[in-house]
């Protein structure tokens, strides 16, 4: 992590600079939950930004809404900081057409994850996608909550009744592992099997408040401990988190290939 630039005064970069990305290998985190072989999961991490300009040929400044997104699978994560960064060294550089610019963060943001990223830019004037969590919302249950680090002994099953149920939450925080600048998400869980108590999943959700970690990373621990602790047949869990310095990031882990691929913003974001 030398190269990291979070935690670090840094100023706007004036020129193109794909250097300026950073790498985070995933396996360093994966390996603390003990994913050391085949990943348990299919997902995607999905990048929303909102702050995407260059310019033409004529020097006429160009904008446009981006959306990045990359398997899980890949061997790296971007580091959010860099990616900002990133974007904004494009400020100042001319490009010919939308096509070439695109391109060009293609090359350069798959080379860093080590997979091909799909790059998207629309017209700030396109109609957005935008969706309400599905399921129930769980902040409105009255309960104690006192565990603020992960703890998944919180999680309880109600029932060995067979349920298909959706639950989201606008409770969830984390925070970045370097800086410690809180991470806001609205995170969702769907599953099919034994009932979840509703309780223990708030209390569970919650306890991530004073965690340090990765966006990606707080979504696949969740995900491995629920199926750990409460084995259903079918789970997807999904946090969108609030955007950033003009970037947000929405990672989804399932152990249904199907369902990773339909990850809009919400109204939230």
């Amino acid at each position: 992590m030398s190269e990291s630039l979070l935690g670090q005064q840094t100023s706007y970069p004036q020129r193109y600079d794909p250097d300026i990305l950073v790498a985070i290998p995933r396996f360093n985190q994966r390996e603390k939950i003990g994913l050391t072989d085949k990943l348990p999961f299919y997902g995607r991490d999905v990048w929303h930004a909102y702050e995407v300009s260059w310019l033409n040929e004529r020097g006429l400044p160009q904008v446009a809404l981006g959306r990045f997104s990359v398997d899980c699978i890949s061997p790296s994560l971007i580091e959010s900081k860099s990616f900002k960064l990133y974007l904004n060294s494009h400020n100042q550089q001319s490009y010919s057409s939308r096509e070439e610019f695109s391109g060009v963060l293609k090359q350069d943001l798959s080379e860093k994850a080590g997979l091909e990223v799909e790059v998207l830019l629309s017209s700030p004037d396109t109609e957005q996608q935008i969706s309400r969590p599905a399921g129930s919302k769980l902040d409105t249950l009255s309960i104690d909550i006192d565990t603020y680090h992960p703890d998944s002994s919180l999680l309880q099953l109600e029932s060995n009744e067979q349920v298909s149920e959706s639950f989201y939450t606008d409770l969830f925080r984390s925070n970045c592992p370097i800086t410690g600048q809180p991470d806001w998400a609205t995170v969702m869980i769907s599953y099919e099997g034994s009932k979840i108590s509703e309780a223990s999943l708030l209390c569970y959700l919650v306890s991530y408040r004073l965690h340090n970690g990765y966006h990606e990373d707080c979504v696949e621990r969740i995900f491995c401990e629920l199926m750990g602790v409460c084995q259903p047949k079918r789970l997807v869990v999904q946090a969108n988190f609030l955007r950033r310095g003009g970037l947000d990031i929405c990672p989804i882990r399932s152990n249904s290939e199907s369902a990773i691929n339909d990850i809009k913003r919400l109204l939230r974001q």
